[in-house]
């Protein structure tokens, strides 16, 4: 059964990104639709996959990470508050729906990474 998770770092403490929102979207051409808006557990996990089974599909899905807010709301934010990642968009591809997808964000204010973790 096919799934698809995610979980975010704060790369500036070490520490799990506790709080953040993060909004799932299908994306379709030049459409964009809105699945799930959720907010990461204390562990910077969601308290289950984002989809799973007949609900994630073959295609091409987009995660945006509300970093900029997040960053604000820990005081990590640089002074005046302006943050250079305010969201970060992760658009990503499904092939076999069958198969776990997880995509972890590792963040700070300045820099991110990703990758397909198992």
């Amino acid at each position: 059964m096919g799934r698809l998770t995610t979980h975010v770092l704060n790369t500036v403490t070490g520490r799990p990104g506790a709080g953040m929102a993060v909004e799932l979207f299908a994306i379709d051409g030049d459409n964009r639709r809105l699945l799930k808006s959720i907010s990461t557990n204390e562990d910077g996990r969601c308290d289950g996959p984002l989809l799973e089974g007949s609900e994630l599909a073959e295609g091409t899905y987009e995660l945006v990470f509300k970093a900029g807010d997040y960053f604000r709301g820990t005081g990590e934010a640089p002074g005046d508050g302006v943050i250079f990642l305010d969201e970060v968009p992760i658009r990503f591809g499904v092939p076999d729906a069958g198969e776990h997808y997880h995509v972890p964000l590792l963040v700070t204010p300045f820099s991110y990474s990703t990758y397909r973790g198992s």
